[in-house]
């Protein structure tokens, strides 16, 4: 379905990034949900353990596997199809492009990677929170300015100029 600014929404486009730096950039955030995910899974032995409430609640509910499987599926669904989505449809000029996928990159540092390691670090590395979730959020600025980030960028500015 196509609509009257161009822009055409459909499944492919919600679930699958096109294959850019944001395909790269989805990457590398559920690399930091999947440590997350797989420490958690690892080290937790009954669902009274887990610091986050809405995961106890779910692995209380559902049994550790199938309520820490569900509560990733469910909490980072979100995550997955808005990077899918600015995949398909932000266009912007070259200049702000680049200053909005900083603060795409601030974001999801802190938020999303910086959090996900804190948690998943948290079953064996006894420091304090903001510590890990900033020692979280360092690596993915490292990881994504070394594999995610174009060193020379090539923003498609078609649909501004009307060609």
């Amino acid at each position: 379905m196509t609509n009257r600014l161009g822009v055409e929404l459909n499944l492919k486009s919600m679930f699958l990034p096109r294959n850019n730096h944001w395909f790269r950039r989805a990457i590398l955030v559920f690399v930091f949900i999947l440590f997350d995910y797989v420490s958690t899974l690892v080290f937790c032995r009954a669902p009274h353990e887990e610091a986050n409430l809405y995961a106890r609640m779910f692995m209380e509910n559902l049994g550790i596997f199938s309520g820490l499987t569900l509560f990733v599926l469910v909490f980072n669904l979100p995550i997955y199809v808005t990077l899918s989505l600015d995949s398909h449809i932000v266009r912007l000029p070259a200049k702000i492009a680049s200053f909005f996928e900083l603060g795409v990159d601030l974001v999801f540092a802190w938020f999303v990677a910086g959090s996900h390691f804190n948690g998943g670090a948290s079953w064996f590395w006894p420091m304090p929170e903001l510590t890990r979730q900033a020692i979280g959020a360092l690596l993915y600025f490292t990881i994504a300015f070394l594999l995610v980030k174009p060193h020379r960028p090539r923003y498609e500015n078609k649909r501004l100029t009307g060609a």
